[in-house]
């Protein structure tokens, strides 16, 4: 007795570990509703034979879940209309520095739960944010408004190159205004020439 329940133990503790790898690498937070009923359904399920006669019946069962999560989130990437209906969309929750209130409340979320995320995430001040979602797996998508954007390498360096494009231009640049009045090139131009006491005669 005692060696047929290790034995049922480890095959099901393969069959767990292959269907599962199958299914693919994903945390709770990461699943979608559908993902998370079957987990819990292959939980409960892998138990019971441990203690039952059942060890085929509830591998084929196993499978089958495996199957139907994997078959849900291939016609979820075909069709809009199912991945909105088993998934569901992100929700914008903020746009520009504005709190949706409506949207919180069809998430059941509180604005102090919303705020205890943006603390999280580092950011101190909800007009500093552009756009604001709650994503599909509860996690939180910002992007920080244009002027309160963190400088980038790229950033840095076109500014770096614009500065050493204005030194060039002042150090070798000419700007007309400097120019003196008796410009002999401008007497050119307009055929006015004036004399000059000290010129040769």
């Amino acid at each position: 007795m005692e060696l047929n329940l290790i034995f049922k133990t480890i095959i099901l503790f393969l069959a767990g570990t292959f269907i599962l790898r199958i299914a693919g690498r994903k945390s709770i937070s990461q699943m979608t509703m559908a993902q998370t009923i079957v987990m819990i359904s292959l939980g409960a399920l892998l138990v019971g034979p441990i203690v039952s006669k059942s060890l085929i019946v509830t591998i084929l069962i196993a499978c089958l879940l495996g199957l139907l999560m994997i078959a849900t989130e291939y016609i979820q990437m075909k069709s809009d209309f199912l991945e909105n209906l088993f998934s569901g969309k992100s929700v914008m929750v903020i746009e520009n520095g504005k709190v949706n209130l409506v949207k919180l409340r069809k998430l059941r979320m509180s604005l102090d739960k919303l705020e205890m995320r943006l603390r999280e995430a580092g950011i101190s001040s909800i007009e500093d944010l552009k756009y604001a979602t709650i994503e599909l797996d509860g996690q939180l998508g910002y992007e920080l408004k244009d002027e309160k954007k963190p400088l980038t390498k790229e950033d840095f360096n076109l500014m770096m190159s614009e500065i050493s494009n204005m030194k060039k231009s002042l150090k070798y640049g000419i700007n007309p205004s400097n120019l003196p009045k008796n410009d002999i090139f401008e007497e050119v131009k307009t055929n006015k020439f004036e004399g000059d006491d000290k010129e040769p005669s």
